[in-house]
């Protein structure tokens, strides 16, 4: 199954940004939604951004991202290095959590806003502070 390894949290002044990575193992074999996600203790796991790894497949809401971030951060895809990644700019303290990559197995790239994740990494901590 896939497996999936998050790197690049790391303290940061509000309004610095950080680029999250994570290697994906073998994916090409077929479809899936991507996601990031995070989670402060006490808190639910909140839904950040979602892509489909069919980079040709167009929708609104591929790719996806929660209004706390939009415009803030970007989602990517880099499947030559299996690598997913999240682009976090203008940080604010309320950015601070513990940050997840998430897959699920997918046909179609409409369902990746919705759908529940079944693949997630161990997680990496951003915290933004000054």
């Amino acid at each position: 199954h896939v497996q999936l390894v998050e790197s690049g949290g790391d303290l940061v002044q509000p309004g610095g940004s950080l680029r999250l990575s994570c290697a994906v193992s073998e994916y090409t074999d077929r479809t899936y939604c991507l996601g990031w996600f995070r989670q402060v203790p006490g808190k639910g796991r909140e839904k950040v951004a979602t892509l489909y790894t069919d980079l040709s497949y167009t929708d609104p809401d591929n790719p996806y991202y929660a209004d706390s971030v939009q415009g803030r951060f970007t989602i990517s895809l880099d499947n030559a290095r299996n690598a997913l990644y999240l682009q976090m700019n203008n940080l604010k303290p309320e950015d601070t959590a513990r940050y997840y990559c998430a897959a699920d197995a997918a046909d179609s790239g409409g369902t990746c806003r919705y759908r529940g994740y079944n693949y997630w990494g161990q997680g990496t901590q951003v915290t933004v502070s000054s």
